[in-house]
């Protein structure tokens, strides 16, 4: 065989890596700490526990510290958390001192600085919301961080992403609906003898498939643009063929747009120009509203920007347009029940695994989910995005 011939294996280069023999592991103890401290920005209403979850967690030995008001945006009060055997803090440095750290949004430079070496920080990044400084100093304090945007489950999905986009995508319509009576008087959907509302979606993934059901659910007229055939065939089938859907083509897209009511921006746009000129919003019709829910991972629309809870939404070409980073906000309740389903099994998994070190080892969809671990940072994307040293995960945990 020549030198130059191509050797196939049926293992991953990962899978390759040498690894030691493991003649027996030794669960730890579960005596770790969760710490959930109060969100202190974006207007957040949710939060990681309810207190449901926290009582199975007391009864599995785990400790959890609620700081004062943490679930009352989500219609949780203190009593009901220490009823549930949470121990409430007034202070937030005792909630970000613990082993484990759940929140909502990344924790501000004044939060890391309560941050102890070692802890598991996970929580979301909204990646284009954040600047350099915020990973050198998390860096500094040689923590570990685990993203939302980046936890796979044991078939490779991005399970919270998901669960979380489900919300988002009906929320997106609902609010929609809110925005477009507000702005000219017409009800999202269809009555007899109206024509129906025309809505146009941009992204056939999760968020898109759920904002088309909610859509169509309405009586709105609907179309749907991405540039995945696998995923515009896939929702096609889901909704059973009702629904027009077009690869993105700026001439088809801007005719659509111009009959549109209600745009739903679903298609995240990291380090990618937008899909939506100034020039296409200008040829809307006034009145007509714009959602960009993915605005945290790159503009859809070119016109959109990011907005709070007190000012949701501003006026441009005579079009509103909307850029909350986390809708799902306005929902708070269903979207902390949501969250905490999940890391209950997440954290009740830790427990079988005996400990984060062991699922590192483990599990590899775990280790993928880290962007920092012990200070270092893991993932190339944000690597480049900010210009910091790149460390490979695997070569770190073996």
């Amino acid at each position: 065989m020549s030198s130059t011939s191509t050797i196939f294996t049926p293992f991953s280069e990962e899978e390759l890596i040498p690894k030691e023999e493991k003649l027996e592991v030794v669960k730890k103890g579960k005596t770790f700490s969760i710490g959930v401290p109060k969100e202190t920005c974006l207007s957040e209403k949710r939060t990681c526990l309810i207190p449901d979850a926290v009582q199975i967690l007391v009864n599995n030995g785990h400790r959890v510290i609620v700081e004062s008001g943490a679930g009352e945006g989500s219609h949780y009060s203190d009593l009901l958390y220490s009823e549930a055997g949470a121990e409430i803090t007034n202070d937030p440095k005792v909630a970000f001192s613990q082993d484990v750290i759940l929140k909502i949004n990344p924790p501000t430079l004044e939060e890391i600085e309560y941050l102890r070496p070692l802890t598991y920080l996970i929580s979301a990044l909204q990646i284009n919301l954040r600047d350099k400084e915020y990973f050198t100093q998390l860096a500094s304090k040689k923590v570990n961080a685990i993203a939302f945007e980046f936890i796979l489950d044991e078939y490779k999905q991005l399970s919270l992403v998901r669960l979380i986009g489900e919300i988002a995508g009906c929320v997106s319509v609902m609010y929609a609906s809110e925005l477009l009576a507000m702005s000219n008087g017409l009800l999202l959907g269809g009555i007899t003898g109206v024509r129906p509302t025309e809505v146009v979606i941009l992204g056939a993934g999760i968020v898109g498939e759920f904002a088309t059901k909610a859509a169509i659910g309405l009586g709105a007229s609907v179309k749907i643009f991405d540039n995945s055939l696998s995923k515009l065939r896939r929702l096609h089938t889901l909704v059973d063929s009702r629904v027009p859907t077009s690869i993105i083509d700026p001439k088809e897209l801007t005719k659509a747009l111009r009959r549109a009511d209600v745009v739903i921006g679903a298609l995240p746009r990291l380090n990618l120009p937008p899909v939506v000129t100034e020039d296409m919003v200008m040829k809307m019709k006034k009145g007509s509203v714009i959602i960009d829910i993915t605005i945290d991972n790159g503009k859809v629309i070119e016109t959109s920007e990011l907005t709070s809870t007190e000012k949701p939404y501003i006026l441009k070409h005579g079009v509103l347009h909307c850029g909350l980073p986390n809708l799902t906000s306005r929902m708070p309740r269903t979207t902390t029940k949501a969250i905490s389903n999940f890391f209950l099994s997440y954290l009740l998994g830790y427990d079988e695994e005996g400990g984060f070190e062991n699922m590192l080892i483990h599990k590899s969809e775990i280790k993928q989910s880290l962007y920092m671990y012990k200070g270092r940072h893991t993932k190339q994307l944000i690597c480049n995005k900010f210009d910091l040293p790149y460390h490979d995960i695997n070569l770190l945990i073996f």
